[in-house]
C-alpha cells in the first residue's frame, strides 16, 4: 500500500466518526438527563415464605406429571404405526 492510501483511510474512518458522533448528538431520546430518578427498592428480606395460592394448588387442578394418551394407542412404543 502507498501512504497516499493509508492516508486516504484515515481520513474516511476520521470523518466517518464525525459525523456519527454528529448524528448521535442530534438524537434528543440518546442524551443524559440531569434530573435525577427515584428508583423504587425492598424493604428489607425476610425469611417467612408465604402460603401458596389455593386457586392454583388446590385438588381440582390439572396435574401437568401425568401422561396422556390421545386416541388411545401408547406413544412409549418407538417405530410404532398405530395398529394394536
Amino acid at each position: 500500500m502507498k501512504s497516499t492510501d493509508i492516508a486516504m483511510i484515515i481520513l474516511i474512518a476520521s470523518v466517518s466518526v464525525a459525523v456519527a458522533y454528529g448524528v448521535v448528538s442530534a438524537i434528543p431520546g440518546l442524551k443524559l438527563s440531569s434530573d435525577p430518578v427515584k428508583v423504587k427498592t425492598i424493604e428489607r428480606y425476610t425469611s417467612t415464605i408465604d402460603d401458596p395460592s389455593s386457586t392454583v394448588f388446590s385438588n381440582s387442578a390439572i396435574n401437568p406429571t401425568v401422561d396422556v394418551e390421545i386416541g388411545g394407542t401408547s406413544a412409549k412404543t418407538s417405530g410404532s404405526t398405530g395398529t394394536p
